[in-house]
């Protein structure tokens, strides 16, 4: 910028100017509004990232990171083939994106035990951030993130891209508005959990891989493919399973409608694989008490209408009727009737424009996305509590105020972890 501002002062400014109003706003908008965006991981979601963001006209794509050669060089090549103006450059090490004054945003889609590093760095260095779920490995990491993007001023959006859709939005309203009474009781699921993956080998990883950047903060183990690409999930050290992966795509939608305070106890239970080296939940069900509401989650439907049907869903039971929905269906039941909508109930919470569209809004404006960090590390920290009951073998007791595990300290040692150096 030839003033000498910081492209966020820049973005800000020109975020207030559009709040102000439309004459202030074209007087002081200059001719180019260009982010500029970073991508970290390039895997199957990052390559998805680099698509959306892509796609859209203001962003220019500029720096790909991964510790990948063969994903990094593929990710490139896709883009340039896609938009040909692009002329991204390529790291192997984030915090050389980190270190340039002249990037706006990155999206993170690495492993899930480096999500809450790279945007913590991310924050400090002046940069938004788009990551994906889940939001972070640990429940104090999640408590660090929203640290340090309250002390920075940062915008961040959670990939829960589910969240931008109509669907959920339909449920929201139809449970905020009391049509089926009050909902004492919420049921999720997701079928399936974490194969044991046998016992292969070690190797040494390939050349075209920096193994030890890859586990980063996690502890030290020696390479065998199934602890990396496609099925890191299923390992304890760096995620929680199934179970990780898809909480925050469901519990989305009971937390978009009932927004459930006061969590008082988790009881989970399950078992591991026994036939290979994962460690993560073969299967998990868990129990979750707030205030005057109790959670189940399992990990077959539920005996409820139709739940059958669903391999992921959130059947909310109320007074007066019940409502089942998963990604892009709902039915209602009330007394012997079965509908997709309630027609009397109107329209009150504004659609989103996409969810990366959202996103670069906020960023432009410095308002609050829709999936953003506050609102997303509370639908994600019943996850890394039943996690805790889980690996513990039984039901611990929260306190929502302190957020620590009364009278409990091996549960709260669960839930964070030291960094291995110098990953920290």
């Amino acid at each position: 910028m030839k003033s000498g501002i910081g492209r966020r002062h820049f973005l800000r400014q020109t975020g207030a100017a559009l709040a102000a109003g439309p004459l202030i706003a074209r007087a002081q908008t200059p001719p180019s509004e260009r982010v500029r965006v970073a991508h970290i991981g390039t895997g199957n979601m990052g390559g998805a990232h680099i698509q959306a963001f892509a796609a859209l006209p203001e962003v220019e794509t500029v720096a790909l990171c991964d510790v990948d050669s063969v994903r990094l060089a593929e990710s490139a090549k896709r883009l340039v083939q896609r938009k040909p103006t692009a002329k991204p450059e390529t790291y192997t090490d984030y915090r050389r994106i980190l270190e340039r004054k002249d990037i706006d945003v990155v999206t993170c889609a690495t492993p899930d035990h480096w999500h809450a590093l790279v945007a913590i760095h991310a924050f400090e260095a002046g940069k938004d951030v788009y990551g994906e779920k889940p939001l972070s490995y640990s429940l104090r990491e999640g408590q660090r993130m929203e640290q340090t993007l309250r002390r920075t001023g940062a915008v961040f959006q959670l990939g829960t891209q589910i969240h931008a859709e109509d669907n959920y939005h339909r449920v929201a309203e139809i449970i905020r508005s009391g049509a089926l009474g009050r909902i004492g009781t919420v049921r999720l699921w997701k079928n399936g959990g974490t194969r044991g993956l046998g016992f292969p080998p070690n190797q040494k990883p390939p050349d075209t891989l920096d193994w030890n950047k890859w586990l980063g903060p996690a502890p030290y183990a020696d390479y065998t493919p199934v602890r990396c690409h496609g099925s890191f999930r299923s390992f304890f050290d760096y995620s929680g399973g199934v179970f990780a992966d898809f909480w925050c795509h469901i519990a989305d939608v009971l937390f978009m409608s009932l927004q459930p305070e006061g969590l008082s106890t988790v009881d989970a239970r399950g078992e591991v694989p026994g036939d290979g080296i994962a460690d993560t939940p073969k299967w998990i069900d868990a129990d979750f008490a707030f205030k005057g509401l109790n959670v189940h989650w399992t990990t077959r439907p539920p005996p409820v209408p139709g739940a059958e049907k669903m391999s992921i869903g959130a059947h909310f039971e109320g007074e007066k009727g019940t409502l089942t929905c998963d990604y892009k269906s709902r039915k209602i039941r009330i007394g012997k009737e079965v509908l997709d909508d309630l027609p009397d109930v109107p329209v009150t919470l504004p659609r989103s424009p996409g969810h990366h569209r959202n996103f670069l809004d906020a960023v432009k404006s410095r308002g609050l996305p829709e999936s953003n960090l506050p609102y997303a590390r509370k639908m994600t920290l019943p996850m890394h509590l039943a996690l805790t009951s889980f690996r513990l073998k039984r039901k611990i007791v929260w306190d929502s105020v302190k957020e620590e595990v009364a009278g409990d300290p091996a549960a709260n040692y669960l839930l964070g972890r030291t960094n291995r150096a110098p990953f920290v």
